[in-house]
């Protein structure tokens, strides 16, 4: 494990209205492969994780639907092209709405070749992951639970691409991956499963 020293970001808030209807974010939702080689915004990749996992009310509900409020879902975003955010990979913290440096430097090559070559991971100004600690819901729904996971990160991704159409930027859905590497790339815990990977950048 790299040594460095914890890095707490403080995302800038959310906004919750925009120009765009709902109806008009379904109709032009598209999976986006190719990027611009131009970065995102810190206030940009702040509403993208808002959208799949952010909090909406006083007592901890999301944005996506979890069967029994257990919310088993972690997000990552393994920035390399992002303005004032240094290169690496954090986790997103819902209930601050602050992201956690876990990993520094760039890591979307590798993370590509983890991905079975896909260069949206590589070309894209960030990627999103999405990985899931199933115990916390089949721990009151026994196997059943996994089914319930995997249901909730399709919740929470379509979110992602919902939220990126009033942002004009273009995002893809990825399932194909190496488990194990990723969860090296990430040093995600021994209970956590990725599931899920979104490259996000400008289209072009």
């Amino acid at each position: 494990m790299q040594e460095f020293k914890s890095e707490t970001i403080k995302l800038p808030e959310p906004k919750y209205d925009s120009d765009i209807s709902i109806e008009k974010a379904l109709l032009k939702r598209r999976s986006v492969r190719s990027f611009k080689d131009s970065p995102l915004t810190l206030a940009e990749v702040s509403q993208l994780l808002w959208a799949a996992q952010g909090i909406t009310s006083p007592g901890g509900l999301r944005t996506a639907p979890s069967a029994g409020a257990l919310y088993p879902l972690e997000i990552y975003i393994v920035a390399g092209n992002v303005d004032a955010l240094p290169d690496g990979v954090y986790n997103y913290r819902p209930y601050k709405h602050e992201l956690v440096r876990v990993v520094t430097g760039d890591k979307r090559i590798e993370l590509c070749d983890a991905a079975l070559g896909q260069t949206s991971v590589r070309n894209a100004a960030a990627v999103i992951v999405f990985s899931a600690v199933y115990k916390r819901t089949t721990m009151k729904y026994g196997d059943r639970g996994i089914q319930y996971v995997h249901i909730e990160t399709g919740h929470a991704a379509q979110n992602v691409f919902l939220q990126s159409v009033p942002l004009e930027l273009g995002t893809v859905v990825i399932g194909a991956f190496y488990d194990d590497a990723v969860r090296k790339i990430l040093q995600m815990s021994d209970s956590e499963q990725p599931l899920y990977i979104m490259p996000v950048g400008r289209m072009k």
